[in-house]
């Protein structure tokens, strides 16, 4: 096996945490589908979809290095939101335990001096920066917007995508 046997364990965990973000990201799209809010959801729905490949990129390094994919259970994500807010602050403080969560693995995987691993942790490393500044960035628009001005925060997000959404002219 070409991974220490004391990151395989961690690294299963790791497999069920960005399986558990991938879910929360799916719960946040429906939420803010049932909300009207396309570019929000869409957003969402593009998060969960990285989150899976995050997922699918620990299971294929495990088989690759010789290790046994063992992939935990993962709790329900929350579905209900009283604010846009709320949701993309949940999101945020998720990247940010994820952060952690890829740090400690670093950390193990240099103290077991692991090379390999580690080198594989850092995609994820990097991966994790943009996750959290772009999750901030996005934080700060819906609070600069308001509950009240979503559709400001729909036409950030089709900007960010290339595209315009016409508004309303504001009274």
């Amino acid at each position: 096996m070409v991974a220490h046997p004391q990151v395989v364990a961690p690294i299963n965990e790791q497999i069920g945490n960005e399986f558990s973000a991938m879910l929360q990201y799916y719960a946040i799209a429906a939420h803010f589908g049932a909300e009207a809010l396309t570019e929000l959801s869409a957003h969402f729905q593009k998060q969960a979809e990285e989150e899976k490949e995050h997922a699918l990129r620990f299971i294929q390094f495990l088989l690759d290095a010789g290790a046994r994919v063992d992939i935990p259970a993962v709790p329900a994500p929350q579905a209900h939101f009283k604010a846009a807010e709320e949701a993309v602050k949940l999101s945020l403080e998720q990247e940010e335990r994820v952060t952690a969560q890829i740090n400690a693995l670093v950390s193990l995987a240099k103290a077991e001096s692991d090379y390999t691993t580690d080198n594989f942790l850092q995609w994820f490393v990097k991966e994790q920066l943009e996750e959290v500044a772009s999750m901030d960035q996005l934080l700060r628009v819906v609070q600069r917007a308001g509950e009240a001005n979503l559709l400001r925060v729909e036409e950030y997000l089709a900007r960010e995508k290339g595209h315009g959404v016409a508004l309303p002219p504001q009274e």
